[in-house]
């Protein structure tokens, strides 16, 4: 008999165990819900496979497969992210639920200002000490290390500043250092349809983003529908 287990994260254990019965080996499964191949094991080696599906990890994922076996093994592991992504918005709405003021305004400008993405978070504005707020919101609620962070730059060069004076200044301003920044993108003329004149982005716009963040975005949308009193079927996905 197995011994019982508390997982401390039931949501990835549920996602295991479903991914194993539709037949993933544990290191396909370790690999996709980022934990070690022996916690896949662990959590799922009661799950007995049918011999397709040994045959199909045998096969590797260039062997002949049964087109139906395809289908529903697909299917499978589509319903299992879906549920992974519901635990991570219900975490959302529990915390929503906790009134804390810094969170709901994070939750906010996310709403109004992000992406909408399923699986990556991404914020991108020229206010600099927005950018910073929201960035400091990541770091309280969430605890994020600078290193899950990644700076990118639409910066317009004919408005007298150095490239190195633009990332400089958004840098200090975000607190993060220069290994957070990425390849920018150079507008010499700022675009039409900003609808701003030469100098009035003398810094350019800042596009933010979280490393490994499908957890972060699904609790934001937890919350902001928590908040604003609706579901949103689209953002489960």
């Amino acid at each position: 008999m197995l011994e019982p287990l508390n997982p401390r994260n039931p949501a990835v254990y549920e996602a295991a165990r479903g991914l194993r019965r539709a037949g993933l080996p544990y290191k396909r499964i370790a690999v996709m819900l980022e934990v070690s191949p022996g916690s896949a094991y662990k959590w799922t080696r009661d799950i007995e496979l049918s011999p397709e599906q040994v045959e199909a990890n045998r096969s590797g994922p260039t062997g002949p497969l049964n087109p139906e076996f395809v289908a529903a093994r697909a299917e499978s592991v589509s319903l299992c992210w879906r549920e992974r992504r519901r635990a991570h918005q219900n975490e959302g709405r529990r915390q929503a639920r906790k009134g804390n003021a810094l969170h709901m305004a994070g939750c906010m400008l996310y709403w109004a200002e992000g992406s909408k993405d399923r699986n990556m978070l991404t914020f991108c504005n020229s206010d600099r000490h927005m950018v910073a707020y929201f960035a400091s919101f990541l770091r309280e609620c969430f605890e994020l290390p600078a290193e899950r962070f990644s700076v990118r730059l639409n910066v317009y060069t004919d408005n007298g500043l150095t490239i190195e004076a633009i990332e400089d200044d958004w840098l200090e301003t975000l607190e993060l250092p220069r290994s957070s920044l990425r390849k920018h993108q150079l507008n010499h003329f700022p675009t039409s349809t900003s609808g701003r004149k030469k100098n009035k982005l003398p810094y350019g716009v800042c596009t933010l983003r979280v490393l490994r963040s499908t957890h972060l975005v699904q609790h934001i949308y937890g919350a902001i529908q928590e908040y604003g009193g609706f579901d949103e079927p689209a953002w489960l996905g």
